[in-house]
């Protein structure tokens, strides 16, 4: 079946300039023409009623198998209600127009595969299964009371991430490939969320940061993101070749230009450190800790990622949604716009650069003949007001893969 999509001003994700009475022809879940057309005669017509035609927004770090809760509240959860509770985080994903997410940790192939077969709906999914630390360090859970608050419990699909020194290190990449991970996530450094470290902290060395980078250059060039906060664990991980840094709140001038010159992506999640102390103020969930640490770095944060955007590194946009519910994910459109960029700059780094650092800009990202039809539509111009995104009821349409999974145009 041909769909068109018309009467709209189309944003392609390209960064070209908007086209009015623009439109897309798409067959069987693809793109087959797009711009100024004329669909052919009993085309099944979608009408944009004079709003925004844009690609499906992509989220580069999300957490779709949790959403911070307080600690007695968690605690008391049966382990498999965290499958449920993910239907409704994907939905709020889906609902704001994003169509296609890194997970970063979390996720199991099983969920994966839920999606991609079309038993349950949910964003197309890039899954890392376990982040990989070392004891003491972001991933572990171990309080002083012996408690583990680890906020992604082992089971069958998803192994440990902990191991230190070199040995683990390589064996524990095998692991977590063989568990289905499409990309691997790691901790060059500690974090806000963590009981026992601090962003500062630099965790595995050189030589086990260019294991895993090497073990995953063996299966087919598998990437490696890391949550990577403080200036050394920065550094070390784009020295050993790492394809994206996420959140990067310490930056410098060494190592936006090592990024430069490795083609880094960064990842900024300027609304996690943000979100931990606003729903930490507002509602005690958050540990003092991570306000804490939340309230030191925010400053810094904003800085960094201002300079590196300055400097022209590699943006793409990701924000850490579990830490904050799902579903508030655009919201880190509009601190990307306060940090220096252009709303349309914003735009890119949610579709064409997104889909670029998933590898994945071969089939989404753009609006362009041959890729997967992942559409929306917009009832605000993004270009003049991107805080109207936030609003859910602002993304009237929502199409996957050729699939309509939102429509709520009057």
């Amino acid at each position: 079946m041909t769909t068109f999509i018309h009467n709209g001003t189309l944003i392609d994700g390209t960064g070209a300039q908007p086209v009015a009475n623009g439109g897309l022809l798409v067959d069987d879940g693809k793109i087959n023409q797009v711009g100024v057309i004329q669909a052919p005669a009993g085309t099944e017509r979608i009408d944009a009623q004079g709003g925004y035609i844009l690609p499906g927004f992509i989220d580069t770090h999300v957490h779709i198998m949790t959403e911070i809760a307080p600690l007695q509240q968690r605690a008391s959860t049966p382990f498999s209600m965290m499958f449920y509770q993910a239907l409704r985080n994907m939905r709020r994903t889906l609902d704001v127009g994003i169509t296609s997410v890194r997970d970063a940790g979390g996720a199991d192939l099983g969920v994966k595969k839920s999606v991609e077969t079309g038993l349950i709906q949910g964003p197309r999914m890039q899954i890392s299964i376990t982040i990989l630390g070392i004891t003491g360090g972001h991933t572990d859970g171990w309080n002083p009371s012996g408690l583990n608050t680890s906020l992604f419990p082992v089971y069958p699909g998803n192994p440990s991430g902990i191991c230190d020194g070199v040995p683990e290190v390589r064996k524990k990449v095998r692991e977590v490939l063989r568990a289905g991970a499409e990309v691997i996530k790691i901790c060059s450094t500690g974090g806000v969320m963590s009981p026992t470290d601090h962003p500062n902290f630099t965790q595995f060395s050189e030589e086990e940061l260019a294991v895993i980078v090497q073990e995953g250059h063996y299966r087919n060039g598998v990437k490696v993101m890391a949550h990577a906060q403080g200036r050394e664990g920065i550094l070390n991980a784009v020295k050993a070749g790492i394809h994206s840094i996420e959140h990067g709140i310490y930056l410098d001038d060494e190592i936006i230009d090592l990024m430069l010159e490795k083609g880094t992506f960064l990842v900024p999640t300027l609304l996690a450190p943000l979100a931990v102390l606003e729903i930490g103020e507002a509602t005690g969930t958050m540990p003092a800790y991570a306000i804490e640490k939340s309230k030191e770095v925010i400053e810094a944060h904003t800085e960094s990622i201002a300079q590196a955007y300055r400097a022209g590194v590699k943006i793409a946009m990701g924000t850490d949604a579990g830490v904050m519910p799902h579903g508030t994910n655009l919201r880190e459109l509009n601190l990307m716009h306060q940090i220096g960029m252009t709303p349309m700059e914003t735009i890119v780094a949610t579709t064409k650069t997104a889909a670029e650092c998933l590898g994945w800009d071969d089939r989404i990202g753009t609006l362009e003949k041959g890729k997967f039809a992942d559409v929306i539509i917009t009832k605000t111009n993004p270009l003049e007001d991107l805080k109207s995104l936030e609003d859910p009821k602002n993304i009237l349409f929502v199409m996957q893969g050729g699939k309509v999974v939102k429509d709520i145009r009057a």
